[in-house]
């Protein structure tokens, strides 16, 4: 159910794509109620959702390649790569021709599939709010794993369903140590059902599943499943961002960066290694 002012929305009042559409009927046909304070910010998520898995499906057709954090790479025109297998944005260059880079020059990149939804996340967003409100909000990016520019408002939860582009994670509890990135596979839901993970591929539930299964233990019989957490950019937060018609310079607090060196963990996951450091 959708509701835009506190009055439920006609499905059929916006003229939107098929991707839009959707993700519309989704909402609409579950008891869950996705209450938005105008048509505007209604129509942001709905095409910022668009953008996550166009931004998704152009990652899956480049070149750019899953790796660990050690052997991480980056185009050095725009990004120093740290010790820790982090891409730290250059001084002097734009962000969004850095995030655009990663695309365009793909086969220069290699990464982990939590920094592939984060890139994917700016990438969308980038395509939203055009260039000079991102470069203008996002002068700080360090991409490393799930760590994130505060207005890009990451956050995760538990629910029973998910929408087209949303990140939704597949664990795989009994991996095999040796190959410590294939715990899990975090994954873009698309609109046909399928979802893309950096390394995978847009594959279904059911591909995703078996291939992390061939990744256990030897003599493992507990299979990987689908797990219940979601993880968005804010769409309220970037919705609200969009209407500054001035050019803004960010000076925000930015979150601490939480080097543990593991590959394809969760967000939820990753919280829980930033609480550590801040609580050791």
């Amino acid at each position: 159910m959708i509701q835009v002012s506190g009055m439920p929305f006609q499905p059929n009042s916006l003229n939107v794509g098929s991707i839009e559409k959707a993700i519309i009927k989704q909402m609409s046909d579950t008891p869950v109620v996705y209450s938005y304070p105008s048509i505007h910010a209604l129509s942001f998520e709905l095409n910022l959702r668009k953008n996550i898995i166009e931004s998704a499906k152009a990652m899956s057709n480049s070149q750019a390649t899953f790796t660990i954090f050690q052997y991480a790479k980056c185009n050095h025109t725009y990004w120093n790569l740290t010790k820790a297998g982090g891409f730290l944005l250059k001084p002097n260059v734009n962000p969004s021709d850095a995030i655009m880079d990663i695309y365009q020059n793909s086969s220069q990149y290699a990464f982990e599939c939590a920094t592939a939804c984060i890139i994917i996340f700016y990438h969308a967003v980038l395509k939203e709010i055009g260039k000079r409100l991102f470069n203008s909000f996002f002068q700080n990016i360090y991409l490393y794993s799930w760590h994130a520019d505060p207005d890009l408002g990451v956050y995760t939860y538990y629910a029973n369903r998910f929408l087209p582009g949303d990140v939704v994670y597949f664990k795989n509890p009994d991996f095999n140590r040796k190959t410590p990135w294939y715990r899990g596979e975090n994954a873009v839901a698309m609109s046909n059902g399928e979802f893309f993970g950096h390394g995978l591929g847009i594959r279904t539930t059911e591909e995703m599943i078996g291939f992390l299964n061939k990744q256990r233990r030897p003599g493992s019989n507990q299979s990987a499943y689908l797990t219940k957490l979601v993880t968005n950019p804010s769409f309220q937060r970037l919705s609200g961002l969009s209407t500054f018609q001035r050019s803004y310079t960010a000076y925000e607090k930015q979150h601490i960066v939480s080097h543990h060196n593991k590959s394809s963990i969760s967000f939820l996951h990753h919280l829980t290694y930033m609480q550590k450091q801040l609580n050791p």
